[in-house]
């Protein structure tokens, strides 16, 4: 017991370094990483939208942040499978908690999380949401655009989200049409990956319905979004109704045929080479949930978009490291 402590998320002394706690105790921050609104020096930022006024069918996923932060208690500790690494021993993570929203006004929520988002990206670390219902991905994508201009997007979704939109719906089914329309998107380098309804319109976005994934080994739909997106900064965000029910039946549009959470978290892995400047991980509503089914594979999406984080800075310190040591090497050091 010398080696374990308790509520790390509250405990914690660095950004970095694994917690040592029981994963069936403790505070449940995600991953048990530090609860702090100081995001100074932090290489993520890990936050809850639990917000899910703008579903079209069952509501649920403004607990979904919860839920997750639950499941993902016992990823900590040891090394992150398939990373085979301590992501957080050289990776600097907070969890900044949760937005604050006026459940009596939703006509503000937009506006609230693209102010807090900006406010967070502002410091420079990279921005993991949960959410919370697709919606919320709207005001995400303009907080990110406005840093890096129009976005390639990778939506894993079961739906194309481009309904008619007037610019002013609170809507999870349109924000892709409004983004697109908005500029924010550009939808000759966005893709959508595991489609199994139909829109009226798809806005030239590139498509992998849900029987095509089924056709494809994980390493050619990797392969077709490091193509699509072209090297173009890239949100990506997954809404976890692109699984099967059977791998993720706590949602509230969940659509038969889906992919595997296997087959989906192989080809995530494989994406490395996208230069990806924020993700989500959104819909996981946990009282339509079985075991946290559901919460678990939101969790360890999560986990992968910090791996990925993970490796990327740690392939910058060796090159940087590399270029020090040939420039030493250069002038006879």
């Amino acid at each position: 017991m010398a080696s374990q402590e308790i509520d790390h998320a509250f405990t914690a002394r660095s950004k970095t370094g694994a917690s040592f706690e029981p994963t069936y105790a403790g505070a449940l921050s995600f991953m048990r990483r530090k609860y702090t609104k100081d995001v100074k020096g932090a290489d993520a930022v890990v936050w809850g939208i639990p917000f899910d006024a703008a579903v079209t069918n069952r509501p649920g996923a403004r607990f979904g942040p919860q839920a997750i932060r639950r499941a993902s208690a016992i990823l900590d500790n040891d090394p992150q499978y398939p990373f085979s690494r301590d992501l957080f021993e050289h990776l600097s993570v907070v969890d900044y908690g949760d937005c604050l929203l006026d459940s009596g006004n939703h006509q503000k929520t937009p506006g609230t999380i693209e102010r807090e988002a900006a406010k967070i990206l502002k410091s420079g670390a990279f921005l993991l949401t949960l959410g919370g219902d697709h919606f919320v991905t709207w005001p995400l994508l303009k907080a990110h655009a406005a840093i890096h201009g129009p976005l390639a997007l990778v939506q894993f979704d079961a739906h194309q989200d481009t309904w008619p939109d007037d610019g002013k719906r609170i809507d999870h089914g349109s924000f892709v049409a409004r983004a697109v329309n908005e500029g924010i998107i550009d939808p000759d380098r966005s893709i959508q990956i595991g489609i199994r309804t139909h829109a009226p319109d798809t806005f030239g976005i590139k498509i992998l319905y849900g029987h095509e994934v089924e056709e494809m080994r994980a390493s050619d739909i990797a392969y077709a979004i490091v193509e699509r997106t072209g090297g173009k900064k890239t949100y990506l965000t997954f809404d976890i109704d692109c699984l099967d029910p059977a791998f993720a039946p706590g949602t509230g549009t969940p659509v038969a045929g889906g992919p595997s959470s296997a087959k989906m978290l192989s080809t995530l892995r494989q994406l490395g080479q996208i230069d990806i400047v924020g993700a989500d991980v959104v819909e996981v509503a946990p009282a339509y949930d079985h075991a946290d089914i559901t919460a678990i594979a939101g969790s360890i999406i999560a986990v992968h978009y910090l791996g990925l984080l993970a490796e990327r800075k740690a392939r910058a310190e060796e090159l940087n490291n590399g270029n020090h040591a040939a420039a030493n090497h250069a002038h006879g050091i």
